[in-house]
């Protein structure tokens, strides 16, 4: 996104573009949630970066062994060394699941299952094949995590699945969570327990998971509680990319302090952060980096053009939940303002419904897919404000 938006405007005389990345794939994301469920399968959430590097961008495919801010270097695996004015840090967060003891153990990918990396998804995907039923636990192990509404989604999926197969009488799903609800906004929280409830799925709150034991195929909390399972679906650890613990960059999470509203470092100027790496008190999802972006934008050109950095991100997030049967739900909110119902983006016409469980809903989740591959990712303007709007909203009190 950076890439196609900075290449536009910086003159290519005077500017180098350049993005260092391990990875030759680009994977969409939210697509991996549909895996499991045959909806989506592997091809469909998989292109290759180079389709989407504009023209005049360098692209170096390489590990970054460390960042050494004081001097601007980028040290890569190999040795080479790029210097900069400017670095913007994507490392975004992944899936620690050696973080949890027994996590990867003899029942991974066997009876224990993650769907937040495609091979987990595809994996479970094989398993749910051949399943004849039992429990199905789905555990969130510790926050933050990416995508916070795709455990609950992913539930809702497994009840429309199991239905649809004509053995849900034969599955039990409880959805554990370390929070006191099924999401960490109030209003939201009694939306979602309602629509959970209806499905008769069983929420587990403040279970601060400790350990998997394989021998008993359960997962064991802090405090001793134990939850049997016969298929575990998990949400591992987040932890950020160790190339900022090797920099000496992050937190003891590997998250970047950054300023939650310029989006710049805390400690270096000439460093901005977008996305899951920094330590943002928002959600680490796609929206925000998508809303983010634009804000990083306008301030790194203004630190370019030595002005005082005046956009302010808000936190904004904006997270469409499946809910299963082609319906799903939205929630729109930011650092302050927790999730209210209402309308969007239109107030008062929608067309989708905030709160609400909708079939329009549904398919503005699926609509999201296209955007994103034609759209964000190609750094062209949404219809959507970056900063979270009052209209269309209604006040609870």
């Amino acid at each position: 996104m950076m890439a196609n938006k900075l290449r536009k405007v910086l003159d290519r005389d005077e500017w180098e573009i350049t993005i260092v990345d391990k990875h030759r794939t680009h994977y969409y994301q939210p697509g991996f949630l549909f895996i499991p469920f045959g909806i989506y399968n592997k091809q469909d959430v998989v292109k290759p970066k180079a389709d989407f590097i504009p023209p005049g961008v360098k692209m170096v495919f390489s590990e970054v062994d460390k960042v050494e801010a004081e001097e601007s270097k980028v040290r890569l695996a190999d040795g080479s060394v790029l210097l900069y004015d400017y670095l913007i840090i994507a490392t975004g967060t992944e899936t620690r699941p050696d973080q949890t003891p027994g996590l990867v153990d003899k029942l991974w990918r066997k009876e224990i299952f993650d769907f937040y990396t495609v091979d987990g998804a595809v994996e479970l995907q094989k398993f749910f094949k051949q399943w004849e039923g039992g429990k199905l636990v789905l555990a969130i192990t510790e926050l933050p995590y990416k995508c916070p509404v795709a455990p609950i989604e992913f539930v809702c999926l497994a009840d429309a699945y199991f239905t649809e197969k004509g053995i849900r009488d034969k599955v039990d799903i409880t959805f554990v969570t370390p929070l006191a609800g099924a999401f960490t906004k109030p209003i939201a929280t009694k939306m979602l327990s309602e629509l959970l409830a209806e499905k008769n799925i069983k929420v587990v709150p403040d279970f601060y998971l400790e350990k998997v034991d394989n021998e008993k195929k359960a997962i064991v909390s802090y405090d001793e509680q134990e939850i049997p399972f016969d298929v575990l679906t998990i949400v591992p650890m987040n932890m950020g990319n160790s190339v900022i613990e090797r920099s000496g960059l992050g937190d003891d999470m590997n998250y970047v302090p950054t300023d939650k509203h310029t989006l710049r470092s805390e400690k270096y100027e000439n460093i901005f952060v977008l996305g899951d790496a920094a330590n943002l008190p928002t959600s680490k999802a796609g929206s925000v980096a998508h809303f983010a972006a634009e804000i990083l934008f306008e301030n790194l050109m203004s630190a370019i053009e030595g002005r005082p950095l005046m956009a302010k991100f808000d936190g904004h997030a904006n997270c469409y939940i499946e809910t299963g049967f082609g319906k799903g739900a939205l929630i729109d909110f930011n650092y302050d303002t927790e999730p209210l119902p209402g309308t969007f983006p239109l107030p008062g016409i929608g067309p989708f419904g905030l709160l609400k469980n909708t079939k329009i809903n549904h398919y503005g989740k699926v609509m999201f897919r296209w955007m994103y591959w034609h759209i964000l990712l190609r750094g062209k303007e949404l219809p959507i404000d970056p900063l979270m709007t009052m209209a269309g909203k209604k006040m609870i009190k």
